[in-house]
């Protein structure tokens, strides 16, 4: 009889340990602002890196990521995303494979893109990128009016407009965007340091903060606080291509991978992250393909109304609906770069991520776009 109360103990105990571990994954979802997936799969742009409009005297970027070779070129921009994630995990988005992706809502730029992310659903009523509160309830929401996850998520982002898109005032989520300093928890020396730096030095625009004091942020919010889910929002690429400037788009891109490779590390490095987080990578809206409109992004709707300043393209910008996505962790199978059977959408990342998590993603919102399929083990 003692024999069998131990073995139904031992039972017990080890279904509890696998609940706690399987319902104990963190999630970890980095966006980059308008990275074109041209670059991301295939490199530096020849076109547009000899194109002196776009690549100013001196910035030598052309020696810094230029190969003849597309794998060598692409690992040279991107080295974190080819040497460890196209490896240990998957990439979508290459369309000279078959690997497709791309945004469902009908205007093609950031606030409706980085709603469709978090919230799953495409709300046509987003149509600008003005600071509205979204209707729309984010998974992150969700799960912060869970207990479990109550008050253990955080997003960071440089661009003001993203607590807006989270909608801060209702979802009570632990925010810092744009030029916020660090506060609300025991702040450590870096934090503190940091507020003083975000003064210190200027930012080329005037709503979006540079990505260093972004990541900075971030992580030193992951060490000190250790959130069960964290969202990372960098802003510098779109804007200096925005800007014109090739150059700075992809040191920005090359270092925006730095930023991932680092935190990758961090993760592999801290306790209770360490083999247990999943980090997921992707973009809020495509952009054009040709030098003529490689800096801007909008469907043709867009360009009717909120973005009349590009009226020269009546057709819209071709290919900014395009996008990529990608992931790592272990619960990702190792699978490289995927070929889709059928498109994939952003509006499937939020159910992605809550299965990710082992929550139920029709709970959260039937109506949002389902998993993306083929990615779990």
């Amino acid at each position: 009889m003692y024999k069998k109360l131990s073995l139904l103990l031992i039972t017990l105990n080890l279904f509890t340990a696998n609940v706690f571990a399987a319902n104990d994954t963190k999630l970890i979802l980095v966006t980059i602002d308008g990275l074109r997936w041209q670059e991301m799969f295939s490199g530096a742009d020849k076109n547009l890196l000899n194109n002196k409009e776009f690549v100013r005297e001196g910035f030598k970027v052309k020696e810094k990521f230029w190969h003849n070779n597309e794998a060598q070129r692409r690992e040279m921009l991107m080295p974190f995303i080819w040497q460890t994630v196209a490896k240990e995990g998957v990439l979508i988005g290459n369309r000279n494979i078959g690997s497709t992706m791309s945004v469902a809502n009908k205007w093609h730029f950031s606030y409706p893109g980085y709603s469709e992310i978090f919230t799953g659903v495409v709300d046509h009523s987003l149509d600008s990128n003005a600071k509205k509160e979204n209707p729309q309830v984010s998974f992150l929401e969700w799960l912060n009016n869970k207990p479990f996850y109550q008050n253990k998520l955080a997003a960071f982002g440089s661009w003001d407009v993203i607590p807006y898109i989270l909608n801060t005032q209702r979802s009570n989520l632990y925010i810092n965007a744009g030029f916020m300093e660090a506060k609300g928890y025991p702040l450590s020396e870096e934090a503190q340091l940091l507020n003083q730096l975000q003064k210190e030095i200027p930012s080329p625009w005037h709503n979006v903060r540079l990505d260093s004091f972004t990541y900075r942020y971030a992580k030193d919010y992951l060490l000190n606080v250790k959130p069960k889910v964290m969202m990372i929002s960098f802003g510098e690429t779109d804007d200096f291509a925005h800007d014109g400037h090739y150059d700075s788009y992809l040191t920005s891109a090359h270092q925006t991978d730095a930023f991932i490779a680092d935190l990758w590390n961090t993760i592999q490095t801290t306790p209770n992250y360490k083999d247990n987080t999943v980090l997921m990578i992707t973009t809020d809206h495509g952009r054009g393909s040709t030098a003529k409109d490689w800096q801007h992004h909008a469907s043709p709707l867009a360009i009717q109304n909120y973005m009349k300043n590009l009226k020269e393209f009546p057709n819209g910008i071709v290919g900014s609906e395009n996008i990529w996505f990608a992931a790592i962790g272990p619960k990702i199978k190792a699978q490289g770069e995927l070929k889709t059977a059928e498109e994939v959408k952003q509006k499937q990342i939020a159910a992605t991520a809550l299965m990710l998590l082992n929550e139920d993603p029709q709970a959260f919102n039937p109506k949002a776009g389902k998993a993306i399929k083929g990615l779990l083990k």
